[in-house]
């Protein structure tokens, strides 16, 4: 055997740590330093291919990079100090999962000497992440950081992605070892997700699609997650069915599309819900029957019908709802398989045979379970304002990021999302406070791109310091407050579940947002009247470099409507306050 007289580079644990993150082409890491991460970023300052993002909050840090994720389908990064630093990133860690977006968590910890004796700033973050992450790892050896990153970044991002953590002691980060470069490939001998869905199962279930009077195709965020949307699109077009989306599926089809229903679920509309309950057949394309798509599962069952299931993750097929046909395999793969089948067949959607089913569609659709009263100009309704923002939009490269609550569910509803990674909103855990840093995390991503954030007066609150995070990166969001001075969420049920006994969901001292705002360095914008909204949203999109803050005081009575109450069936829906 040949010699090798190439001498290694001698480089530090948090040196190697950083070349590894370059070699896994990171350009943002969002973070706040401490004491046990000290090390990490002096590695950091002396090298310039990574930009470093100061937040102002560890939670933050989290949905920025999450919200990069969501956007790009690249992986996000975060780096933390130990102790409070990592207890701070768990809500972001936990939204990240439950959503399954790519994010590699790197928390610094204590040296390995003083694990277990509580030492300042020290917490069990191995222990206290394991429920919310896909993997997690305690560095014990500064040879293996490399090959530790290697893997953290394909578990997050292949299979059903998730959250990784990486947890690095203070002194595995100084010590110096050989460094032999990254690794090219990797190999994880118990971790090797199935990709190509059982060939027998898609023909079955092609057959199953194909010949059924009442087909439907039901999507949620694994078709988004997958790239998968053009695969969606063709299958749509080629079988003419009608198709669905969850709320994190949204974007997957053009929300003006003729087949497209809207989104169902507690909040989707009377169409959508209808046709889930009364097809013969269902197809399921990375979506997980959760408790606010189908409700009540035993009245979900009470109409016969086959289910085909395609998702990526075995745990997610019949976990709530038993299902005909599983097909295990990644989206994309699966969904060309099938096209390539019909393809081969010649297959033509049967127009006349499916006829009956549309025309049936057509009556819920015409019950126009969306409307409002457009007429009252003596307030501002919510879902003016955004449907004002889509229709200025429409034709415009722009993203929108939401927050949690009754703004969410209007967001989802009213603006028709044309494209996927285009609405960015936090489905599976529910977090109030995400949107000012998932806008922050894609006008990095894409500058070039308008973000508009759309909140609530609450929820922006919990996050709200990120202004300043926006003033120094240079990221101008557009921020469309939709502030109705209650909890709107919480009041809603209050009203409807609890005699309107409204327990804690007023907010009694408001910040004045346009002085906040503008003590933060940016504009702020008040809208009291119906007639401002369009000249308001025409003026924050002018100014293309600033920050905008727009307050704008809407209607504090106004509810969700359709609305599928908890425990209740998919077609019990409320249509409007008259059914309350």
């Amino acid at each position: 055997m040949q010699e090798n007289h190439l001498t290694p580079e001698e480089l530090s644990g948090a040196e190697i740590l950083v070349r590894s993150l370059i070699a896994e082409n990171v350009k943002y890491i969002w973070g706040y330093p401490g004491g046990a991460a000290l090390y990490i970023y002096d590695a950091i300052y002396q090298q310039e291919l990574i930009q470093h993002i100061l937040v102002r909050h560890e939670q933050a840090a989290v949905h920025a990079a999450d919200g990069y994720a969501r956007a790009t389908g690249e992986v996000g990064v975060v780096l933390v100090t130990s102790g409070p630093g990592v207890t701070n990133t768990v809500t972001g860690i936990a939204t990240a999962f439950m959503d399954s977006i790519p994010v590699v968590v790197i928390t610094a910890q204590v040296p390995s000497t003083a694990i277990g004796l509580d030492a300042f700033q020290e917490c069990d973050t191995v222990g206290i992440t394991r429920p919310i992450v896909k993997h997690n790892f305690l560095v014990k050896d500064a040879n293996l950081i490399a090959a530790t990153v290697k893997k953290a970044f394909h578990i997050a991002r292949t299979g059903r992605p998730g959250p990784v953590v990486i947890d690095v002691p203070k002194d595995i980060s100084i010590k110096k070892v050989p460094f032999f470069g990254y690794p090219e490939r990797v190999n994880i001998r118990s971790y090797k997700p199935n990709t190509k869905g059982h060939y027998l199962h898609i023909r079955k279930a092609l057959t199953l699609l194909t010949q059924a009077d009442r087909p439907y195709i039901y999507t949620g965020g694994g078709v988004i997650l997958a790239n998968a949307c053009e695969e969606l699109r063709q299958l749509v077009a080629l079988t003419g069915c009608p198709v669905t989306n969850t709320l994190m599926g949204l974007g997957a089809i053009d929300g003006n599309h003729p087949q497209f229903l809207g989104m169902l679920g507690m909040h989707g509309t009377i169409e959508a819900n209808n046709t889930m309950q009364k097809c013969d057949v269902l197809l399921a394309v990375g979506a997980r029957f959760d408790d606010r798509v189908v409700g009540n599962p035993k009245h979900f069952a009470q109409d016969e019908r086959k289910i085909i299931h395609i998702d990526i993750d075995p745990s997610s097929i019949s976990k709530r709802v038993k299902v005909d046909i599983p097909i295990v395999g990644d989206v994309k793969e699966v969904l060309k398989e099938m096209l390539q089948i019909l393809r081969e067949q010649n297959y033509r959607a049967d127009e006349k045979k499916l006829a009956p089913w549309w025309e049936q569609i057509q009556k819920w659709r015409q019950l126009q379970c969306l409307k409002y009263d457009r007429a009252d100009d003596t307030v501002i309704k919510p879902q003016f304002v955004v449907e004002t923002l889509f229709e200025m939009t429409k034709d415009s490269d722009c993203y929108v990021t939401s927050d949690v609550g009754q703004h969410q569910m209007w967001a989802a509803q009213y603006y028709k999302f044309k494209e996927p990674r285009r609405w960015i909103n936090s489905g599976g855990l529910g977090t109030m406070g995400v949107g000012v840093p998932y806008a922050m995390g894609i006008k990095l991503a894409r500058p070039e791109s308008e973000v508009f954030c759309i909140t609530g007066e609450g929820s922006v609150q919990m996050c709200i310091q990120e202004l300043s995070t926006c003033l120094q990166y240079d990221t101008p969001i557009i921020i469309v407050a939709l502030n109705n001075r209650y909890l709107g969420m919480v009041r809603q049920w209050q009203e409807i579940e609890y005699a309107k006994r409204y327990s804690h969901s007023y907010m009694d001292a408001l910040p004045n947002f346009v002085k906040l705002a503008e003590a933060y360095g940016h504009v702020g914008m008040l809208i009291e009247h119906k007639r401002d909204v369009e000249p308001a949203l025409r003026e924050a999109r002018k100014l293309k470099n600033r920050t905008v803050f727009l307050d704008f005081r809407t209607d504090q009575t106004e509810n969700v409507f359709p609305m599928v109450k908890a425990g209740k069936g998919l077609t019990e829906m409320l249509l409007g306050s008259e059914d309350l």
